[in-house]
């Protein structure tokens, strides 16, 4: 883990990514928003050496202290696995929302009360299931304070999360993917 200001996006695993999931045409957002583009991040959690490469560089984003990595359902489980076997760091998989069945939790793995989660997502644009979680995992008693993505598509230099105080450390912006396709 090192200090994420001193990360630099990697125009070759943008170029790469950019050319793996970036799909045009008219797509509806979880937020409801219609986008004329999208970026299908199964296009690159299917492909294991890019799925490597984006799980190493969210290794460098890990905050200190980290206890725990929260793999946000679907898109942020494979990430956070990889994660977690790269740093040893144990892994949970936040659901939507609690299951109705068995042990009812919303967070499967380990009891999150007191430990500081780092959350683990694909693709964010609202931050509204980080949002849904963090709250959860807060009222859990887990201290959330980092979500690290893969792709941020927000709007450059607004933090979608800065109402729930959770800070964004993205691998790749949109901005980074739009450069490397003008450079493509």
């Amino acid at each position: 883990m090192t200090d994420a200001n001193a990360i630099q996006p990697d125009a070759t695993l943008a170029a790469d990514i950019d050319a793996c999931c970036r799909l045009t045409g008219e797509f509806t957002l979880r937020s409801g928003q219609v986008a004329t583009e999208y970026f299908d991040k199964y296009l690159f959690e299917s492909q294991p050496a890019l799925l490597e490469r984006v799980a190493a560089q969210m290794v460098g984003l890990l905050p200190e202290g980290t206890e725990l990595l929260g793999g946000l359902e679907l898109g942020g489980v494979p990430i956070a696995t990889m994660v977690s076997a790269k740093t040893g760091l144990p892994a949970l998989f936040v659901r939507k929302k609690a299951k109705e069945y068995g042990t009812c939790k919303l967070a499967e793995g380990p009891d999150v009360a007191g430990r500081r989660v780092t959350l683990i997502e694909d693709v964010i644009t609202t931050g509204g299931a980080v949002r849904d979680a963090t709250r959860e995992l807060r009222a859990a008693g887990a201290i959330v304070e980092t979500v690290v993505c893969a792709i941020d598509r927000s709007p450059e230099g607004v933090n979608p999360l800065a109402d729930v105080e959770l800070t964004v450390l993205p691998v790749l912006t949109k901005a980074d993917l739009d450069a490397a396709r003008a450079e493509a």
